[in-house]
């Protein structure tokens, strides 16, 4: 370890920053983060600067350096464009035992800073010991991803009731237990949700409990997205890495199911067309029996779980037991597959509006407004739509739309299977009939879709028969 990590109060302290550019700016704005005194010594100021002094929040002196500027100085950057003034700077602030950062040159330094990931009161540094800033910076990026802003409001609330936790418990085993269970559980998670009226009602319930563990658990219903891991949201993938039970669909991609906490139980609940491994009351009440056993239950679905994802039936059931539960959205299908097919839904010069609807076969028909369907500048995305799309193909026709409306079957969209079938709406089901493509897919139809030959980014990669096969397989749901 090249460097002592530390925390240090600078608060209303003396810090000297010499040079006026924009390295500089930077130490100041972080200086004036952590409340220091910020005294800016160089004969011109970039306009970053210019508005810290505006404010009345530096102390400028328009001159040259001098050494006697360090005098009272608890830190120091040098961090003009003048490297043989910053290294002047360096020794002088050595030779008076002052810690110096020279912005850009750690050999110079006395100490480095690090990349921060700020949830004040929470502060977590990343460092690299200046050898490689960048990797630093990545680090810190993926440490955003997975610790949410309100972190800080969790500390603030340990804070405000932490001298009643000493109280209730003597022992300080118990009292690491109780914050152990606090900052971890339900009441975390009201917090990391905003309700921080309800988070602060549970902790009063659970300091006058005479058991502090809790028999309830919670229900997570997170949406997956299309397929493509990349596009879960940070708060999807921490409920899903702390989860103690995943109860899963069909279409969740096995990509994102290997994200889940690899201790947790899994249960596959699938749907697939006349085969449903268990029905939507038992998936229902399954949540909420393991959510009454004080387990956090990952309610884990393909797309948006509120758009085709019967979502909402489940948290009714969960409401109407008075089991805790949050939703977390997801990019659904509509949205995901038809960005990576190039097809914006919306355009100025060819659709002003988008409607979802299910294409799904009942009683071999498919029972939609259609009318409604058939609106000149829309653009229309059927979900669910493969085996109905010889009946979805005649009635649009036979309500008025022409057969020469641009129409595209996406299938497995945003994965490394995408393929894209795009012709009209009176080609399209002989097309698919022709290349067999496999679900999930979707269907676009309106004119946004002939914008699709040219503004086409994603190519699937290309595999071999072999290859193919292997994440064919790959791409299966796990049901065990």
């Amino acid at each position: 370890m090249q460097h002592l990590p530390i925390f240090l109060s600078i608060r209303d302290q003396a810090c000297v920053v010499i040079g006026g550019g924009k390295l500089a700016s930077r130490k100041v704005a972080l200086l004036l983060r952590a409340g220091a005194h910020v005294r800016v010594i160089a004969p011109e100021l970039c306009i970053e600067l210019v508005d810290h002094l505006d404010g009345g929040r530096i102390e400028h002196l328009s001159r040259g350096y001098r050494e006697a500027d360090l005098d009272d100085a608890l830190l120091v950057f040098a961090a003009s464009d003048d490297d043989q003034l910053n290294r002047r700077v360096a020794r002088a602030a050595r030779h008076r035992s002052i810690p110096v950062n020279v912005v850009d040159q750690p050999a110079e330094s006395s100490f480095v800073l690090p990349s921060i990931v700020d949830r004040s009161p929470v502060v977590i540094a990343v460092s690299s010991g200046g050898t490689s800033p960048i990797l630093a910076r990545l680090l810190r990026a993926r440490l955003e991803s997975l610790i949410p802003d309100s972190y800080g409001t969790l500390a603030e609330l340990a804070k405000r009731f932490h001298e009643r936790v000493r109280q209730r418990f003597a022992a300080p085993t118990e009292r690491r237990r109780f914050w152990s269970q606090t900052l971890q559980g339900n009441i975390a998670e009201r917090v990391f949700s905003g309700q921080l009226r309800e988070a602060e009602g549970l902790l009063e319930q659970a300091l006058a409990s005479e058991n502090i563990q809790s028999d309830m658990g919670e229900v997570y219903l997170v949406g997956g997205g299309p397929g493509d891991p990349d596009l879960l949201t940070f708060r999807a993938l921490r409920l899903m890495q702390q989860a103690d039970v995943v109860v899963y669909d069909r279409l969740v991609a096995k990509a994102i199911l290997a994200m889940t906490n690899k201790d947790a139980e899994r249960i596959y609940v699938g749907k697939a067309r006349d085969n449903h491994a268990m029905r939507q009351e038992e998936i229902s009440q399954l949540l909420a029996d393991l959510a009454k056993q004080g387990k956090r239950v990952l309610r884990l679905k393909g797309g948006d779980p509120f758009i085709f994802g019967r979502g909402g039936e489940e948290i009714d059931t969960l409401a109407c037991q008075g089991v805790p539960f949050q939703v977390v959205p997801g990019i659904t299908a509509a949205a995901g597959c038809a960005s990576y097919a190039g097809i914006p839904l919306t355009h100025r010069d060819y659709a002003q509006s988008v409607i979802f609807v299910t294409g799904h076969l009942k009683d071999n028909t498919v029972d939609l407004n259609w009318a409604q369907l058939v609106q000149p500048k829309q653009t229309v995305v059927f979900y669910m739509g493969l085996h109905g799309l010889p009946v979805i193909s005649r009635l649009l026709q036979a309500h008025g739309m022409s057969s020469e409306t641009p129409a595209a079957l996406i299938q497995q969209g945003t994965t490394h299977r995408q393929r894209v079938i795009s012709g009209t709406i009176a080609s399209l089901p002989e097309q698919v009939e022709r290349e067999r493509p496999k679900p999930p897919t979707l269907i676009i139809v309106g004119e946004v879709v002939g914008l699709q030959h040219r503004l086409a980014w994603y190519k699937a990669p290309g595999t071999s028969d072999q290859t193919a096969a292997l994440r064919q397989s790959q791409d299966k749901p796990d049901p065990l």
